[in-house]
């Protein structure tokens, strides 16, 4: 291929636009607002997402992370900050399979949460990576030496219990291994879990008593994945179940219920009703199947599965194309109202509104962002003395394509139509990304 043949080339979205990387880390202080900042909210956002160094990636997923982050506190702005995780991934132009197949070796661009006074930068297959509260990379956390398996980016805290609970998949045996950490932090409990062969299992869900298993038909492709690619595909033929397991059981408790096959990226939460299990997620047919030429739309759907009966009944909820849904940390497991969720572009993942869905009536309530600009996935905060579900706020790192920076918006998410109640100025452009968490101050 010439040059010329070279630069007609159209870059992959992960690569353009607001997806691009930046590569300079910043720290500001005393950052511009307009609006107010609720006093209330003490504490860090922190969202993380792929930055590859290099400038080049095979894919969105494969790139390096990079953390930003804004510390809020008596009603200002105090710091923004964007750190790269520190693993040895940085020093490679892209990262090889080998390399990424070191559990020490985590390209941790998925997630960042706060557990038992600790935070954790995540990817699915590889160790957490502590960092500190100014995001600085303290390094790989195997949980006293206890954990010697990769961690889900997605795991889940019981708001009752203050317990961690995650899993890990193998791309070898064992291909699933289920895990549940204590509120302080101790490892105490690990299981491995059959299932058929090695698939890709990007999330699960808790109860109060139960956690959810995906085992999907997305699986490896170790040809594409030695080549440099995400390495999975679209397998209809290896079925689709969903496994319901009591928090402190093992693998002969676990029930499987079959479904449909499709894949699901995300889901929004999980609770009991009677006998029945309840899991809300993103749903989506045909992704990575062969002859997918436009990724489908992940749309909302429930899934309710009777522990008495052995039934499973589906529903969609919505046919807008949505995804990164969020419950209140607060209700996680629990029976909840209101559930929040990005809309995704049709061409790529760019979030052009957000939604509020009332998971009883139906309804929902939307804020459209305007002027070419672009949000993420947004994290729900409770007011102070909240009195309702849905009293609290919903943050989300903002692109403002004629400024070329981003902004922290801030949402009063009982009120979705109307305008943020502050908008937190940053320096410099927030590539889209994936996930974060508030993180509150102790003692605020």
């Amino acid at each position: 291929m010439t040059r010329m043949e070279q630069q007609a080339q159209p870059k992959p979205f992960w690569l353009d636009g607001n997806f691009a990387p930046v590569f300079e880390e910043q720290t500001a202080f005393d950052l511009k607002v307009t609006g107010n900042i609720p006093p209330e909210l003490n504490g860090r956002y922190f969202r993380n997402g792929a930055n590859p160094p290099s400038g080049k990636s095979h894919d969105w997923f494969l790139a390096c992370g990079m953390i930003h982050g804004v510390e809020l506190k008596h009603g200002k702005a105090i710091w923004y900050r964007n750190r790269y995780v520190q693993t040895a991934l940085l020093e490679e132009d892209t990262p090889s399979p080998e390399s990424r197949s070191k559990l020490e070796n985590s390209i941790a661009n998925t997630h960042i949460i706060g557990h038992a006074g600790k935070i954790f930068a995540l990817a699915e297959l590889s160790l957490p990576i502590e960092m500190s509260s100014e995001l600085e990379t303290v390094g790989p956390y195997r949980f006293d030496g206890h954990l010697n398996g990769n961690m889900t980016a997605h795991p889940r805290i019981c708001p009752i219990t203050g317990e961690l609970l995650f899993f890990g998949y193998g791309l070898r045996p064992p291909f699933l291994t289920y895990y549940r950490a204590s509120a302080d932090g101790q490892l105490v409990q690990q299981e491995q879990i059959a299932v058929k062969g090695a698939t890709m299992m990007h999330d699960f869900n808790i109860t109060e008593n139960y956690v959810i298993f995906m085992d999907l038909p997305m699986v490896w492709d170790f040809g594409e994945r030695e080549s440099g690619g995400l390495g999975v595909k679209f397998d209809p033929d290896y079925g689709a179940r969903l496994g319901i397991m009591p928090r402190t059981g093992n693998n002969k408790d676990v029930i499987w219920f079959d479904i449909e096959p499709c894949y699901v990226y995300h889901t929004m939460n999980a609770y009991e009703a009677g006998d029945e299990i309840v899991l809300e997620g993103c749903r989506m047919v045909g992704y990575m199947a062969e002859g997918m030429t436009k990724p489908p739309l992940p749309k909302l759907h429930r899934w309710r599965m009777n522990l008495v009966t052995g039934s499973v009944r589906e529903e969609q909820i919505d046919d807008l194309g949505v995804d990164f849904p969020r419950v209140p940390d607060h209700l996680v497991g629990q029976a909840h109202r209101y559930g929040y969720t990005a809309e995704f572009g049709q061409d790529a993942p760019t979030v052009d509104a957000f939604h509020k869905y009332d998971m009883h009536s139906g309804n929902k309530s939307s804020h459209y962002l305007k002027d070419g600009r672009t949000g993420s996935e947004a994290v729900f905060v409770p007011a102070a003395n909240a009195s309702n579900e849905d009293d609290g706020y919903l943050m989300s790192f903002v692109f403002d394509p004629a400024e070329n920076k981003s902004e922290l918006v801030i949402f009063d998410a009982s009120n979705m139509a109307n305008e943020p109640v502050a908008r937190i100025h940053l320096p410099a452009r927030v590539p889209a990304g994936f996930h974060g968490s508030w993180i509150a101050s102790s003692g605020e």
